[in-house]
């Protein structure tokens, strides 16, 4: 038996990451990250996200989160599905589309083509949208900023926007959750949420 293969995606300061690792422990299933989740994909992390650096041009910020993708797909996500285990990932292909297809505006079709390429056409079966307006979710970021997170509200408002056109485009294996109020309240939102999909 395989096992099944969660998203959690939403634009910065929305509560994705702890939302998702609340969802993994909710659901008993591993949890992993993008970028990240293997050693070569925390190395690129560091390199992709550090606000002090030399940071990639567009396209190779893209190449490089397809890549960490590439190695995380291989090493984490598909020995865990075929070991019958659930996958809960913060972050997959859909954060690419949003941040460097539409907000860094090099295409979404472009980068999902290369991504396709990088997970060997691996689709969740369900994505969890974590939805904030960008104003919200700025106040949560707080002063201390990564690289990406330092782009401004222009790049997070487009990064919202193609976020909504995807779950718009596919409301079978999108489930968007409003992400305000609590943690407790959005985690709670969520396990129904989750609860009401496994019963489908």
């Amino acid at each position: 038996m395989t096992g099944r293969f969660i998203a959690v995606e939403g634009a910065d300061g929305t509560g994705k990451s702890t939302q998702a690792r609340l969802l993994a422990e909710y659901l008993g299933a591993v949890f992993t990250r993008e970028p990240g989740g293997t050693p070569l994909g925390e190395r690129i992390r560091d390199l992709v996200l550090d606000p002090d650096g030399d940071g990639p041009v567009d396209r190779a910020e893209a190449l490089l989160m397809a890549a960490a993708r590439a190695q995380h797909v291989e090493r984490v996500v598909l020995p865990a599905l075929a070991a019958g285990r659930d996958v809960v990932s913060d972050r997959y292909v859909a954060s690419s589309v949003a941040y460097q297809g539409h907000g860094r505006g090099l295409g979404a079709d472009v980068v999902a083509d290369v991504n396709r390429f990088a997970t060997g056409g691996l689709q969740p079966d369900l994505v969890v949208l974590v939805a904030l307006d960008v104003p919200l979710a700025a106040d949560r970021l707080g002063d201390e900023r990564d690289r990406i997170e330092r782009s401004g509200d222009g790049l997070q408002a487009k990064v919202v926007e193609a976020y909504k056109e995807m779950a718009t485009a596919d409301p079978d294996r999108w489930i968007v959750v409003d992400g305000s109020g609590t943690i407790d309240e959005v985690a709670d939102r969520i396990a129904r949420a989750i609860d009401e999909w496994l019963s489908r």
